[in-house]
């Protein structure tokens, strides 16, 4: 059990106990693909993904989540990162799964990374917003975070709210809730498409190209067999978290409005011409 204390009240909350779990890498994660290009060091306590023109990597998680806030430190990858896609989701698994997405985007030396992200349910995409990030990501760790609840799914950067993502079923939405998923990464090649639409390709003479993970935590229901460790959704355990806050508070609100005014390049309730018979549903709800 710990402190965790949010910097500027996100969710009413300024500083409140809650059990996280914070352990070493060792024990959270399966690496799952890359050989010697993945890698555990430090304890433990640091994880590296390294692509190279044979392969990429990546890595997922031992448990499975039902609901909760997760958060981990990237550091990307640094130089010339064109064509290459740092790749941090939950997911469900089979054709009707449900997925969570943040995408880093390499680029040119110079060049900002673009953050993609995307939410799947039933197997269904398309929902994606991207955006520049209001610093250098590969310079020093930044803390990466996702909060889904049964009311909403909140994308964090630095504890920065970009993107918020309602549950609208009540409109015909589907939203992800009854899928467990775990989290996912993996560091790739995806040079037909990931800069400039695929015109950059990847400069495999500045191989390997490696990013870096530290510091996660996951204040969040764990599911084994069919059962939450939440126990039932109306116990307190289960309530009195803090990410089941169903809205943002007052300065979360406009931090929201800031990152989407000055920092989103992309958004799919904005593009006419990619749905000409009208937007989809949820775009006509309010974002808050």
């Amino acid at each position: 059990m710990g402190v965790f204390c949010n910097g500027f009240s996100l969710f009413l909350i300024a500083c409140s106990m809650v059990v996280v779990a914070s352990g070493s890498f060792y024990q959270d994660f399966d690496l799952t693909w890359g050989d010697h290009r993945a890698k555990i060091f430090n304890g433990g306590q640091l994880l590296s993904l390294s692509l190279d023109k044979v392969s990429g990597s990546g890595f997922k998680s031992k448990k499975e989540y039902l609901f909760g806030r997760i958060d981990m430190q990237l550091k990307l990858v640094a130089g010339n990162s064109a064509g290459t896609v740092t790749a941090y989701y939950l997911s469900s698994q089979g054709p009707t799964h449900d997925e969570i997405d943040f995408e880093f985007l390499g680029n040119l030396t110079g060049d900002p990374y673009i953050l993609h992200t995307n939410v799947f349910t039933q197997g269904k995409g398309n929902r994606e917003q991207q955006f520049y990030l209001w610093f250098d990501p590969t310079r020093n760790f930044h803390t990466y975070s996702i909060i889904w609840s049964q009311q909403h799914i909140v994308f964090l950067v630095d504890n920065f709210p970009i993107r918020v993502f309602k549950n609208a079923e009540s409109i015909g939405v589907p939203f992800p809730k009854s899928q467990p998923m775990r989290i996912y990464s993996s560091l790739w090649n995806a040079d037909d498409w990931a800069t400039r639409g695929g015109l950059v390709k990847t400069d495999w003479t500045k191989a390997p190209f490696t990013a870096y993970y530290r510091n996660f935590k996951a204040d969040a229901c764990t599911w084994s067999y069919g059962t939450s460790s939440c126990g039932s959704r109306s116990s307190s355990s289960f309530s009195d978290r803090a990410w089941q806050t169903n809205a943002l508070d007052a300065p979360s609100r406009r931090r929201l409005r800031w990152v989407q005014k000055y920092f989103m390049i992309y958004n799919y309730c904005s593009d006419l011409k990619r749905f000409p018979q009208g937007l989809p549903p949820e775009c006509r709800r309010s974002r808050f």
